[in-house]
């Protein structure tokens, strides 16, 4: 009797566990890691050999239900790095085991093992993570070639582990020198203060330092700064991949191949390097001449101003056209198709581009003619080089920036036609410089009558011949009241004056270089060419690991240490 009751008690047992396994969930079973990161500092030195120092700070508390935390798995820029150059500390206890192996993110990373020290369910625990050395994390600046673009995102947790949010603060440390005044913060993302705190730290380097008490730990967040590339080595400066200047991961790439998309990604590999080609073509200034050196090198004229900041060939000559106008030089026979009569003698207070400019044209060969000015512009160029010579490029291209600005204002703030026409004509070298200066001088002079200067008549050949025709010739729309002794100075509507200066540019412009891409890129060859390429090469792609299967940073100034998978 006793024994079958035994037996029937084992298998009402046994039914029960089954019944029990089957309506509650396996993951109830299989604890989970679930916490709350109520902190995450990191700090971001960018130092003066290009590489790259973190030190992170994170502070876990688990959650009862949750798993013990036994490591912690921190997202990296890229694999450019030695973990002997590491180290890390639970509640200031040293931790030994820094692994690539047991990384368990997507990108590069690596894992910090908590072993004896691991947080438990309801556990609390301060992580340090000590990185120092990590390289090809600089690129070129979009914005200016002579900086260097530095992009970092901190490591975050897939979203299935973590709960609540987290104070996060990012601090940038710019590299030692850097002044105040120089470097430059990127858009902040949102929920952070969109301008950062800025200081310094306790070796006098410049600190950005951007906060959100209320953050997502499980989110990307990207924070970027620039700075002169005249800090850090040249070569730490890393060309942007393919890949991040078409803005795709190289997983995207693998996806678009696999799908049938090779013709799709073939075109656009072509526009990007067309595009690319083009823009480098138009940037004649050698690299040398972007060295930063002290101070600002002051006395360059409009013309020599207007190679340092780069303008259209085109444009340049136009100037130089201009001056020798207002040095009663030159004379314009024709506008359409352009042709030119120079003074004789020639007047002794020329330049030696004004000279070199009236040798070109004296040539009848359109062909000898172009490569002659071509000439004049490589000559130009290396002359203005050699000025910069140890001089800040970046502080006297925004002085003659300056320059321009002030120019404008002062034929702006003229009170009277008279004085506003007189203020143009002596400033016009450097209005000239403005890339908007044809729609400029439309609305500065569109009300009013526009007093002409005296080589008019040599710019505008139609002028001069109603002139020759007598007083009452249609140019002459409205003959000035002011008298200046020997009768009224001539004049024209602001409107007219205005559309006869910029037709008139239009048409010198073509007339004398063409296809500016094509010439320019002749004087480029000389001046600026393209740098021989090695056999080696390395890829500026960035990305880290954890809850993302992908994280791509496709900006010209990625050093993203993008996720990290807390365990």
């Amino acid at each position: 009797m006793v024994t079958p009751k035994r037996h029937s008690m084992k298998k009402t047992a046994a039914f029960l566990i089954i019944i029990f396994l089957l309506i509650i969930p396996t993951s109830a079973l299989a604890q989970s890691y679930y916490f709350h990161v109520e902190k995450e500092a990191v700090h971001v030195y960018w130092e003066d050999d290009g590489t790259l120092d973190l030190i992170y700070e994170f502070v876990f508390v688990n959650q009862p239900e949750g798993h013990a935390i036994e490591y912690v798995d921190v997202g990296l820029p890229n694999s450019n790095f030695s973990t002997n150059d590491m180290s890390a500390d639970i509640n200031g206890q040293a931790l030994s085991s820094i692994s690539r192996s047991d990384y368990e993110g997507s990108g590069s990373g690596v894992a910090i093992g908590l072993g004896a020290s691991a947080i438990p369910p309801g556990g609390r625990g301060t992580v340090r993570i000590f990185i120092n050395g990590i390289d090809g994390v600089l690129f070129p600046d979009t914005e200016a070639d002579d900086y260097a673009s530095a992009v970092f995102s901190p490591a975050y947790f897939g979203s299935e582990y973590v709960t609540g949010n987290t104070d996060m603060i990012v601090t940038f440390h710019l590299p030692p020198g850097v002044k105040p005044e120089e470097p430059r913060w990127h858009n902040a993302p949102n929920g952070f203060n969109s301008a950062p705190i800025t200081g310094l730290d306790n070796q006098d380097q410049i600190t950005y330092t951007w906060r959100n008490p209320d953050g997502n730990i499980s989110r990307e967040y990207k924070f970027g700064a620039s700075f002169p590339l005249s800090y850090v080595p040249a070569s730490a400066v890393t060309k942007p991949s393919l890949w991040q200047q078409l803005g795709i991961s190289p997983e995207a790439v693998t996806g678009l191949l696999c799908t049938g998309g090779f013709l799709l990604f073939f075109v656009l590999i072509i526009v990007v390097s067309v595009n690319s080609s083009k823009k480098r073509k138009m940037k004649y200034l050698p690299p040398k001449i972007r060295i930063e050196g002290h101070g600002i090198k002051r006395g360059l004229t409009a013309i020599e101003a207007a190679i340092l900041l780069e303008r259209p060939a085109d444009k340049i000559f136009t100037m130089i056209l201009f001056s020798l106008l207002q040095k009663n030089a030159a004379t314009v026979l024709n506008q359409d198709p352009l042709k030119l009569e120079f003074s004789d003698p020639i007047p002794e207070n020329l330049r030696k581009y004004e000279t070199q400019f009236i040798k070109a044209f004296k040539n009848e060969s359109s062909r000898v003619r172009k490569t002659e000015l071509q000439d004049l512009m490589i000559a130009l160029i290396k002359s203005v080089g050699k000025k910069m010579e140890g001089f800040s490029h970046r502080e006297t291209v925004r002085y003659y920036e300056d320059i321009i600005k002030r120019a404008w204002k002062q034929v702006e703030d003229a009170e009277t036609p008279e004085v506003k026409s007189e203020k143009f004509n002596d400033h016009m070298g450097w209005t000239m410089l403005d890339g908007d200066f044809e729609d400029k001088t439309n609305d500065v002079f569109r009300r009013g009558p526009v007093y002409l200067p005296m080589w008019w008549n040599r710019y505008d050949p139609g002028y001069a011949r109603t002139t020759a025709a007598g007083p009452s010739s249609p140019k002459l729309a409205s003959p000035s009241s002011r008298s200046t002794g020997g009768g009224a100075l001539p004049n024209l509507p602001g409107g007219d004056f205005a559309a006869s200066m910029a037709t008139g540019i239009s048409n010198f412009s073509s007339n004398v270089v063409g296809n500016i891409t094509d010439f320019t890129s002749r004087i480029t060859q000389k001046t600026n060419p393209v740098p021989k390429t090695t056999s080696s090469s390395r890829s500026g792609w960035s990305s880290g690991g954890g809850g993302s299967s992908s994280c791509a940073c496709a900006c010209a100034g990625c050093a993203c240490a993008c996720a990290g998978g807390g365990r």
